[in-house]
């Protein structure tokens, strides 16, 4: 019963849209906490990206800290592409629109740390 609730509130927190254009990509929850800043809060989302998957562009209430676990992976930020390797780091600010994608031929992972506004969407995928 447990499980079923809870994915029903990761349905009410992405949109549809974006749960559609997650094809070869797989995310994994680690943990969600209140952090002291009223209003706001801490997630950690492990994302594996099969080789050639995607995610369109999109933004988070609030700011992301990347780090690339294995593989490489390319994001768009605000039309600048850059290129991680695994072991390196990005940061993108509240609201920038941003896109990742694995261009390699094996499988390239990220640890996602997102601190943002409870209550709303973890992202919003750009119209």
């Amino acid at each position: 019963m447990l499980v079923i609730i809870i994915l029903g509130l990761i349905a009410l927190l992405i949109p549809s849209n974006a749960i559609a254009q997650q094809s070869g990509i797989t995310r994994t929850e680690l943990q969600r906490k209140d952090i002291s800043v009223t209003g706001r809060e801490a997630i950690q989302v492990r994302i594996d990206f099969e080789p050639g998957a995607s995610f369109g562009e999109h933004s988070h209430p609030g700011e992301e800290m990347i780090y690339v676990i294995e593989g490489s992976l390319e994001y768009e930020v605000e039309g600048k592409s850059v290129i991680l390797h695994a072991g390196e780091v990005l940061f993108i600010p509240a609201g920038t629109i941003h896109a990742a994608k694995n261009n390699g031929n094996s499988i390239g992972v990220e640890l996602a740390t997102y601190i943002v506004e409870k209550g709303k969407p973890i992202l919003v995928m750009k119209q």
